[in-house]
């Protein structure tokens, strides 16, 4: 999952940034509206984390303008004002949950993972099947074969997946058949902060292709990798 911060306290965003990203999501930080308006119209993540009092714009009309253009991701808005009226114009203004500072990380991460819940069951079916290879976004789980190792029919057997080799390959399982460049796995599993070696993302694809056995995974040379349902 990739989220968004839009905060202009430049501690408070490194310090969710920091802890999200423990919690395996990819999160990115912009520190004013207008540039969180410009990220979220990228239509990339799956949730927004908007403070109010921005600058540039404020979280109510970045939260209305993405209303106006169709834009659905949940956002979650955060605000250091308290009262009634602030919460029901950041609900009225199309917002998804409010939430007061000073807050509980614990309870934050808890509202972003109940909106994401809330998104995915509202969405597509989290299960993606190419040949006999099945992919569980939301349990997370990977099975290839189908027959389970009892003989019986069945999903077939698991394939245990880190947390990074999960996310490399639920990158390519939204996008089965189309090229995925490394800059975009880079940019959706590692995040705005990864400074490392670009080629790690090789590392990870050699990974997968051990652990899924078939040659799923196609290198498209100069330009990225393509997952192939398997024959």
């Amino acid at each position: 999952m990739r989220l968004l911060i839009v905060e202009d306290e430049k501690r408070l965003a490194l310090s969710l940034a920091k802890g999200l990203t423990a919690e395996g999501y990819a999160v990115d930080v912009v520190h004013d509206g207008v540039d969180g308006l410009h990220r979220a119209s990228e239509g990339t993540y799956d949730l927004v984390i908007l403070d109010i009092m921005l600058p540039g714009m404020n979280g109510y009309r970045v939260c209305s303008t993405l209303r106006a253009a169709g834009h659905d991701v949940p956002i979650l808005m955060l605000t250091a004002k308290d009262g009634e009226y602030d919460e029901a114009e950041g609900l009225d203004t199309g917002a998804d949950d409010y939430l007061t500072k000073p807050f509980s990380y614990v309870v934050l991460v808890a509202r972003v993972k109940a909106l994401l819940r809330r998104r995915g069951n509202a969405g597509p079916s989290p299960v993606h099947t190419l040949g006999d290879l099945t992919v569980d976004t939301a349990a997370r789980r990977v099975f290839r074969g189908k027959d389970g190792k009892d003989g019986k029919d069945g999903e077939g057997s698991e394939v245990t997946l880190t947390a990074k080799e999960f996310a490399v390959l639920e990158q390519l399982v939204l996008r089965a058949g189309e090229v995925v460049s490394k800059g975009d796995i880079l940019e959706h599993v590692w995040d705005f902060a990864y400074e490392g070696d670009p080629n790690i993302v090789e590392v990870y694809i050699s990974a997968l292709r051990r652990k899924l056995g078939a040659p799923l995974i196609k290198t498209v040379r100069g330009a990225g990798y393509r997952l192939e349902a398997p024959r």
